[in-house]
Order: structure tokens, then C-alpha cells, then sequence
């Protein structure tokens, strides 16, 4: 019905390219236009204004010889003012386009090494959109913004990276558990020293005790019962300690057994043997 009152309608975000004749006339804005079909005037066709996003997947080789796949994705939009070149120029955008982002990455990827790709994405990035903005200009388009999206190297490469990198971990953790392992041991064995030294303190604190409690024991005894000798007094003493000995021995349950000679003239011989080493000590002071 449009085209019978020779009205058409172009929509929003949308230009029309108005002929007359077969010849370029002029682009139409949004809105409702009078295209006199009779006079040889006709839409050509339409031609979007929104940004559109092309994603175009380039496989290249590194400096270190491994293939790559690097996913750029490019934004880009017709001029209002340059519709018509945008319309007549170029008979295949995408294609275009593609062609000059191939162009861009083989020539950029190539000088660097695979982790130098990973980190100057954003390097190749500009250099693509700059290429490209120089180029679609003259064909009336705009780019808005280029992003390199994805690298994506030989699945062989892959899976090396990632058995290096485990690798390393592995090597970290085991410096790691190797180091605490020293500190524990280094501080078991001061523990051990320090439990050592203090077992000596104690059990030298514990002789001196008993060779002053003896020593006032004799003494003692000596002032109170006239007539006796440190050595009598010392006799009777081993001789209750022995017993004691022998007694312990006896009611433990789960104490090992230890035999020694029993009898009378035994303790004779032992209080001999523990004199003559007092004897010795105190000669060797």
C-alpha cells in the first residue's frame, strides 16, 4: 500500500538508500519519505546504524614455533554521514573485515614468543583496531572497539604448560613440607637438650640432698648415741635403705626383677662398695 502512494518507511537506527533512475540520489533518515516510483525513483536498500560485532578466529605461528588460534572480536558501525559509501563501496563488510584482522595478527603474532602473546593481547589488540580504523574509514564504517578474546595454543602445548606449571607447585611444596620438616627437628632436638640439661639439674639436686640429709643423719646420731662412728652409723643406714630396696622390688606389680647376693655377709659387701666409691669421689674432688 506504501509503495502505491509512493510512501515508504524506514525505522530507527536505520538509513535508506534512495535511487533515481539507477543512480545514487540520497539517503533517507528514519521516518516516513515520498518515493515517486513513477518519476524512476526506488529504495536500493537498507543499511543498519547499530553496532555490530564480527568474531574472527585466526590460526598463526609464535616466534617458538607453536600454532596458535587468537579469537579477536571486532565491534564496529556505519557512518550516517557516509552511508552511501558504506552502501556502494563494499559489497562484503564481514569479509573485509576479516581479511585485514588476518593480515594484522600474522604479522604481530609471529615476532613474539607464546607467553609474550598471553601478556601483550592488548598490544596486538591496538594494533589490529588502529589497521582497521584506518581502513574502514574510507569505506564509511567506524570501529568502535577491538578485543582479543581467546588464545588458544596446540592442545599438546597445552597440556605441557600445565604439566610445567604443576610441576613447579610440586617442587614449591616440597621445599616447603622440606623446610618445616628441618625447623621440627631442630627444635625436637633442643627440646631434647633442654630436657636433658634440666633431667642433670634435677638429678644433681637430688644427690646433693641425699649426701646432706645423710651427712646430718651422722652427725645426729653421733652427738646422741655416745660411742658410735660415722662408719656404724652409715652401715645402719644402707642397711634400712637395702631393705627398703627390697621391699619395693617386691610390691611392685609390673617392676623388672633384679638379683643381687642375699645374706647377711651381702650387705657387708655392699655398704663396702658404696663407702669405697664415696671414698673415691671425694679423693677425686
Amino acid at each position: 500500500m506504501g509503495n502505491l502512494f509512493c510512501c515508504v518507511q524506514v525505522d530507527q537506527s536505520t538509513v535508506a538508500i534512495k535511487e533515481q533512475f539507477g543512480k545514487y540520489r540520497d539517503v533517507l533518515e528514519p521516518g516516513c519519505h515520498c518515493v515517486p516510483w513513477f518519476l524512476g525513483s526506488q529504495l536500493a536498500g537498507h543499511l543498519s546504524l547499530r553496532v555490530q560485532q564480527l568474531d574472527v578466529r585466526c590460526e598463526t605461528k609464535t616466534k617458538d614455533n607453536v600454532f596458535v588460534n587468537v579469537v579477536a572480536s571486532i565491534q564496529y558501525r556505519a557512518l550516517a554521514d557516509k552511508a552511501n559509501e558504506a552502501f556502494y563501496k563494499l559489497s562484503n563488510t564481514k569479509g573485509q573485515i576479516q581479511a585485514y584482522v588476518f593480515d594484522v595478527i600474522r604479522a604481530s603474532v609471529p615476532k613474539l614468543n607464546l607467553d609474550d602473546v598471553f601478556e601483550q593481547k592488548n598490544e596486538i589488540a591496538k594494533s589490529v583496531e588502529e589497521e582497521l580504523e584506518k581502513a574502514m574509514s574510507a569505506y564509511g564504517y567506524e570501529i568502535v572497539q577491538t578485543l582479543i578474546v581467546d588464545i588458544v595454543p596446540d592442545e599438546h602445548v597445552k597440556r605441557a604448560m600445565n604439566e610445567i606449571n604443576a610441576a613447579a607447585r610440586l617442587r614449591v611444596a616440597a621445599n616447603e613440607k622440606a623446610e618445616a620438616e628441618k625447623i621440627l627437628q631442630i627444635k625436637r632436638a633442643e627440646g631434647e637438650a633442654e630436657s636433658k640439661y634440666l633431667s642433670g639439674l634435677g638429678i644433681a639436686r637430688q644427690r646433693q640432698a641425699i649426701v646432706d640429709g645423710l651427712r646430718d643423719s651422722v652427725l645426729g646420731f653421733s652427738v646422741n648415741v655416745p660411742g658410735t662412728t660415722a662408719k656404724d652409723v652409715m652401715d645402719m643406714v644402707l642397711v634400712t635403705q637395702y631393705f627398703d630396696t627390697m621391699k619395693e622390688i617386691g610390691a611392685a606389680s609390673k617392676s623388672s626383677a633384679v638379683f643381687i647376693p642375699h645374706g647377711p655377709g651381702a650387705v657387708k659387701n655392699v655398704a663396702q662398695q658404696i663407702r669405697d666409691g664415696l671414698l673415691q669421689a671425694s679423693v677425686g674432688h
